[in-house]
């Protein structure tokens, strides 16, 4: 398994919505902190939309990557056919070998049938230009309903971008989701969190921390995905959440958090 680098892994050094630095990382800076990490690949998430660079800068993207070691993969947010065909050509410009879809709550509401006719020329697209597509579990998207639009496309170009914990949202529990979409996984985001009682026995909370140190199944998870090529991507992210005390101390948080992420997960893979 190649480790790889999620640029939600630095949220808060990106910025997000209002939670913006005055020096926010670039997709370069990326491919440092991933070199510095002794990883293999970076994963540009939506977070980080490569939409806004130039065709130049895609390139020199890739020319940085490979200077590094790394190898690219992209993103998107929630199944729009204009722009999944937009980053299909900016993966093309990248060599990128993934291009991950993260379905949402809208996109839950589109009949299967409608959306597997909306993805096939994509797929088709993808195959012409040496990538798969990976459909990422997200928070308001049940994987039954993930497995029934994967069996109506039924194409080897797609997959699952299988997230060890999104679909706890949609009222799946880890084993459960990881069980229905291992089949189908070509690509995995790797995090962990804590289950936290609250102190007045008022419910409970789930929050990120570090990998190794929470309650995702990770080795079991592995297990579940043996079958997969030996070389596909596990991407590192983590559920870091901003605080009263604000931006720049979840900023300082960040770097080890994926630290100690990154060295739990060469642990965890070693042998894989």
């Amino acid at each position: 398994m190649k480790l790889g680098l999620g640029s939600y892994a630095y949220r808060w050094s990106i910025g997000i919505k209002d939670q913006v630095p005055s020096a926010p990382l670039t997709a370069f800076d990326l491919l440092d902190r991933a070199q510095a990490l002794g990883l293999d690949v970076v994963q540009y998430a939506d977070n980080m939309p490569l939409d806004r660079y130039s065709e130049a800068e895609h390139h020199r993207l890739y020319e940085v990557a490979q200077e590094k070691g790394l190898t690219l993969e992209l993103g998107t947010q929630c199944f729009d056919a204009g722009e999944v065909d937009r980053y299909l050509d900016i993966g093309q410009r990248l060599h990128a070998k993934i291009m991950r879809v993260a379905l949402d709550e809208a996109d839950s509401h589109v009949p299967v049938a409608a959306l597997a006719e909306q993805l096939r020329p994509r797929v088709d697209k993808a195959r012409a230009k040496g990538m798969k597509i990976a459909i990422e579990n997200h928070f308001n998207y049940p994987s039954p309903r993930m497995v029934e639009l994967l069996d109506a496309v039924n194409d080897d170009h797609l997959g699952v971008c299988l997230d060890v914990a999104n679909s706890i949202c949609a009222n799946e529990w880890p084993e459960e989701t990881i069980s229905m979409l291992a089949p189908y996984t070509i690509n995995l985001h790797l995090k962990d969190y804590e289950i936290t009682p609250d102190p007045y026995g008022v419910g409970f909370r789930i929050h990120g921390v570090p990998l190794g140190q929470g309650r995702a199944p990770v080795e079991w998870t592995l297990d579940q995905l043996a079958h997969c090529p030996a070389d596909m991507s596990v991407i590192l992210e983590h559920w870091l959440m901003l605080d009263e005390n604000g931006l720049n101390a979840a900023i300082a948080k960040e770097q080890p958090w994926i630290e100690t992420t990154a060295a739990a997960a060469k642990t965890f893979t070693q042998g894989r």
